[in-house]
């Protein structure tokens, strides 16, 4: 009796284990290689210079950066920009939650809730994405762009600059306007 006992609980095992082993498509992919970044920096602080003269600092909580045959940087949880004009004092910052550096293109592409203040002349702009073309000093939105100044809301249907921000423009701009006639 003992040994039918015994063969019963060991065929039950083993049709446990055969009815567990089945392939849970879910559970197979969480084993299959996945893409990892050759390196990850965080807490990251990255001076950029010309000549000598300090014209960008930037922050980065992370940091991932993918070899070939992607060749990028993706700041994953966004970055944090303040632009110089060569002679230590800041002329505008750049916010934005996501960010992705696409090194053969030499394009920087922010997204997700950009902001850019302009602390020269006062202007805040909105923006969903920004691309900077870094061989073109040129950086710019084809997405609808907002901007304040004080009270002023400026709205447009795209945004252009120099990457130096010495001439934003928004293209199609409308919005609230002050007028001052002389007499």
């Amino acid at each position: 009796m003992t040994i039918q006992i015994r063969n019963g609980a060991l065929s039950l095992f083993l049709i446990c284990c055969i009815v567990a082993c089945g392939n849970d498509i879910e559970k197979v992919k969480m084993f299959e290689p996945q893409e990892l970044p050759d390196n990850v920096i965080k807490q990251a602080s990255i001076q950029q210079s010309e000549n000598g003269r300090l014209q960008m600092l930037m922050w980065a909580p992370i940091i991932e950066q993918y070899g070939a045959p992607k060749m990028q940087t993706v700041y994953p949880q966004g970055i944090f920009a303040r632009f110089y004009d060569g002679y230590r004092k800041p002329t505008a910052t750049l916010k934005a939650r996501y960010a992705i550096s696409y090194d053969g293109r030499d394009e920087l592409m922010v997204k997700d809730s950009v902001v850019i203040i302009d602390l020269q002349r006062g202007d805040t702009v909105y923006l969903q994405d920004l691309t900077w073309n870094r061989m073109q000093h040129r950086i710019f939105s084809p997405n609808p762009v907002r901007s304040k100044n004080g009270d002023r809301v400026t709205y447009g249907d795209s945004f252009e600059s120099d990457d130096g921000f010495r001439s934003p423009m928004i293209v199609h701009q409308r919005g609230t306007l002050e007028w001052t006639e002389e007499e």
